[in-house]
């Protein structure tokens, strides 16, 4: 007996103080199989999230992206067309510094709800990196395309119709439509060209800002506000950046941001959906792209916000 008890002592030590059951029922077993399950759910079952559809959290947070956004394409276009209409000498430095400040503002207002996403490229690139999951991006991108819309249309009612028809309610547009000494002439950007600066453009958005909000390590050592600046800044300089590389009338500059130029083009429609796949198409590969790099980092390297 004293040899049994010795025996099933070191059976408990070995195993943190619980006592091995040499035989296990039915049902005990497939009770510890749900309860696995419960607590270890499957990886697909995580990547997709289908249970956010139901989580009223998720949609209260989809709400603020709504209205981020909306306030978002309001204040951009306002910001579009104003500083082209004011004449500046240097209405992209102008614009792209403005941007920057109401990016920043937004960020900081909708991130302690929804994580400040307020942007297409942001939620894909998100889910494509298993910061969340698939369903929660997607109700979130929802909310970002009727956010852009109400704000085109907040945009149109307090624009006359001369200034929405002159810059397009602010739109992402490729090209227009010019009087031209024989007859109307197209001016802009050509379609490969404007693809792989929305492409490029959106990559180092994601790789030189976005990440830091993704990486705790950063997040934490810097401060939320201060990323919510850097990511505004990063942003606006790309702004300038790809306005100023191509110097062409008629193209806007990098979308980088579908929600916005989906709205405008809803409710202006005409030449706004001229190659407006472009907007989407670029962000899109960009994400995919950004998503492959970080599968290149070493795991022990990598720590992200779950």
């Amino acid at each position: 007996m004293a040899a049994n008890s010795e025996l099933a002592g070191d059976i408990e030590g070995e195993y943190g103080g619980n006592r091995v059951q040499p035989f296990a029922t039915p049902k005990q077993e497939q009770r510890l199989m749900d309860e696995e399950k419960r607590q270890n759910p499957s990886t697909w079952k995580k990547i997709l999230g289908f249970e956010d559809i139901f989580s009223v959290k998720v949609w209260r947070a989809s709400m603020a992206e709504l209205l981020g956004t909306a306030v978002l394409v309001f204040a951009l276009d306002t910001i579009v067309i104003s500083s082209i209409q004011t004449d500046t000498k240097t209405p992209n430095l102008v614009m792209s510094t403005l941007v920057a400040i109401i990016i920043t503002i937004l960020l900081i207002a909708t991130f302690p709800i929804s994580g400040g996403h307020i942007n297409p490229l942001v939620s894909f690139a998100a889910a494509l990196t298993g910061i969340t999951s698939f369903t929660r991006a997607a109700i979130y991108i929802l909310a970002q395309c009727v956010g852009g819309i109400f704000g085109a249309l907040a945009l149109e009612a307090v624009v006359t119709k001369k200034i929405a028809h002159n810059f397009s309610l602010g739109g992402c547009t490729l090209n227009v439509v010019v009087p031209g000494p024989d007859g109307p002439v197209e001016i802009g950007l050509g379609t490969r060209q404007a693809l792989w600066l929305e492409i490029i453009c959106s990559f180092v958005f994601l790789f030189a800002s976005v990440w830091m909000a993704f990486d705790s390590r950063q997040a934490k050592a810097l401060g939320r506000v201060t990323v919510c600046i850097v990511i505004g800044t990063v942003l606006g300089l790309l702004v300038f950046v790809s306005t100023t590389v191509t110097a062409q009338k008629g193209y806007a500059g990098a979308g980088l941001n579908p929600a916005r130029c989906l709205g405008p083009a809803l409710v202006r429609g005409g030449h706004l959906w001229d190659r407006h796949w472009v907007f989407w198409a670029g962000p899109a590969i960009a994400c995919v792209a950004f998503a492959l790099y970080t599968k290149l980092i070493p795991s022990q390297n990598l720590h992200t916000i779950k």
